[in-house]
């Protein structure tokens, strides 16, 4: 199972399903909804050079939309949780969640970034 879908299994019952990568698609009017991407990580290397890592390290920007900040900070709180408690992708928090605002779509938002082991 790749990285996306495990994040998408993961944070999918937090809102109905409502979870892109990158971007919602423009005819996605519901909210809440979380997009996420990944934002680099570090690369794992060994000194044999043959052998290939079981695992990946990827850094992770989860983001929730929502009509309204309580909303999005409330929701941003179940992600971290979620993430923290789904234990195949042994998630690190690493940072707390930044507030934004859309200005184009209204819309209130967090961001925040994770590291995820799969």
């Amino acid at each position: 199972m790749t990285v996306e879908t495990q994040l998408f299994t993961a944070l999918k019952s937090l809102v109905a399903n409502r979870v892109y990568r990158d971007v919602a698609p423009e005819t996605v009017t519901d909210l809440p909804r979380i997009t996420f991407q990944a934002i680099g990580g570090e690369a794992i290397n060994f000194l044999d050079t043959a052998t290939i890592p079981s695992k990946r390290q990827c850094r992770v920007q989860v983001n929730v939309w929502a009509a309204r900040r309580d909303d999005a900070n409330a929701m941003a709180r179940q992600v971290e949780d979620a993430l923290r408690a789904y234990t195949a992708l042994q998630t690190h928090v690493l940072s707390g969640f930044v507030a934004v605002y859309d200005e184009d779509t209204k819309l209130f938002g967090t961001m925040q970034d994770f590291q995820v082991w799969a």
